[in-house]
């Protein structure tokens, strides 16, 4: 025991130290309240006692920090500065990285690089990069880890539960992922864009989702800029491992098949956090007119839908409508659109989804109609037994089908009652006839014995 506190003077347990470079893994940069936040809900409810904000914050991250402090002994993280509220963040070193590749199951080429000025200037770009993925993911607590809590932090747990879920868990996440317009993943070219977010999670219906995050601080237009390099990197193909060529971004990630016409690239979404002096809503205006040429699709009068067809789906919100509403909740401008939606139909395309199932379902109900037609005529030219009258059977049908024939069937115009009876009537005349002819033999058999007896009697006579 002395010899495992020595090595990790905090006492952490290696489930608090692997969440911790976990968080980190993903993140890159983040604050023990950021992972604390992330790795256990939980604790968000506890302490509720204490008698300030800063005590319950105190309270609920020191397990977090007490691991942070470990790993930093071992030399798998260091101290990244201070965020401009004053709270101490955390990133890891190469070898932390290594060994948080490890924990998330990642190659090395999939985690992605480390932020820019990371842990410097308050670290204000990485602090809202987390808080959208915080936001995106809407980490539920396990209610039986706040059993015995007061009875209104029981109850705000039990609300995080009932609320909408969000997006993926941790694991979904990828941080500073590298988009090369050329080069390799591993050492793109100068000029590659760089995904801020990267989402991989099918099980909630997003396949794939990049994210862009800015503080208000930026100028729209080089945010505008940024999409000329994510159309390059979109257009870019190589051979995939199965000879065939395909889009790059196909290569490392899986999404649906293009249908048809429609090759829609990956959706971005941007989400804007009013820190800076610009306006939030001004740079979503700004941002969408200078990109218009890489998100306006065309307008398909009879379906009734907007085709995107080598568009980029380019998506806005404001971490303020994020946290509020969630992913499932309206709070997301689909670039191009009048209203706020949920996430998944803003970086889909409902009006052609159901222009597409009205569709189908046009083709399924004339593919029945046809069905039926056919039926009928095949019913109005089915043949009748030529003794009873009756209709044949399918059955019938096809056993007097000559097509099918390996042995001529008899009696094709009847029914297979009557052939039934129109057989045994046969069999019982073959029957008879045998009979007959049998009973002729005898008799021409008993004639000749009689005359052949009449003939011996006469001879004998002649003799005598």
């Amino acid at each position: 025991m002395a010899g495992k506190r020595k090595a990790n003077e905090a006492g952490s347990s290696n489930g608090l130290r692997g969440d911790v470079l976990c968080v980190l893994g993903v993140l890159k940069v983040a604050t023990a309240d950021q992972i604390q936040r992330l790795a256990s809900p939980h604790l968000t409810y506890r302490h509720t006692l204490k008698k300030t904000a800063a005590l319950r914050k105190e309270a609920r991250t020191a397990s977090h920090r007490g691991a942070a402090n470990d790993l930093r002994r071992h030399g798998l993280a260091v101290d990244g500065g201070r965020t401009r509220g004053g709270e101490e963040v955390r990133l890891l070193t190469k070898d932390g990285l290594a060994a948080a590749a490890i924990d998330l199951d990642r190659e090395p080429e999939e985690m992605g690089g480390m932020p820019r000025s990371a842990g410097r200037s308050g670290a204000s770009h990485s602090m809202t990069v987390n808080e959208t993925v915080i936001a995106l993911i809407r980490p539920k607590p396990d209610l039986d880890l706040v059993v015995g809590e007061p009875a209104e932090a029981v109850a705000a747990a039990q609300a995080a539960v009932d609320a909408p879920k969000g997006i993926g868990t941790l694991t979904s996440y990828a941080t500073e992922v590298a988009l090369p317009v050329k080069g390799t993943w591993k050492n793109p070219a100068i000029g590659s864009a760089r995904a801020d977010v990267v989402v991989i999670a099918p099980d909630d219906d997003v396949p794939l989702l990049l994210i862009e995050v800015d503080n208000c601080t930026e100028e729209a237009v080089l945010i505008a800029a940024k999409f000329d390099k994510y159309a390059r990197f979109f257009k870019r193909k190589e051979r995939d491992t199965d000879g065939i060529e395909k889009p790059m971004w196909r290569t490392r990630w899986s999404a649906p098949a293009w249908e048809g016409y429609e090759r829609v690239h990956p959706p971005v979404l941007l989400v804007f956090h009013q820190v800076g002096k610009r306006s939030a809503k001004s740079q979503m205006g700004k941002v969408a007119d200078f990109t218009r040429h890489h998100w306006q699709g065309r307008w398909h009068g009879e379906g009734g839908f907007h085709s995107y067809d080598g568009c980029i789906p380019i998506v806005a919100t404001t971490l303020e409508l994020l946290r509020e509403h969630g992913p499932a909740g309206p709070a997301f401008w689909r670039f191009g659109r009048k209203e706020r939606q949920p996430l998944l139909d803003a970086i889909g395309n409902p009006r052609r989804e159901a222009a597409l199932a009205r569709s189908r379902q046009a083709a399924r109900e004339e593919q029945q109609r046809r069905a039926e037609r056919e039926a009928a005529e095949r019913e109005a030219q089915r043949p009748v037994c030529a003794d009873c009258g009756r209709k044949f059977t399918d059955d019938r049908l096809e056993a007097t089908d000559f097509r099918h024939w390996q042995n001529p069937e008899s009696h094709p115009h009847l029914c297979e009652d009557c052939q039934s009876r129109a057989v045994a009537v046969e069999q019982q005349a073959e029957a008879d006839e045998r009979d007959r002819q049998e009973q002729e033999r005898l008799r021409q058999e008993q004639e000749a014995e009689q005359a052949a007896q009449k003939a011996g009697g006469w001879l004998s006579r002649f003799r005598t």
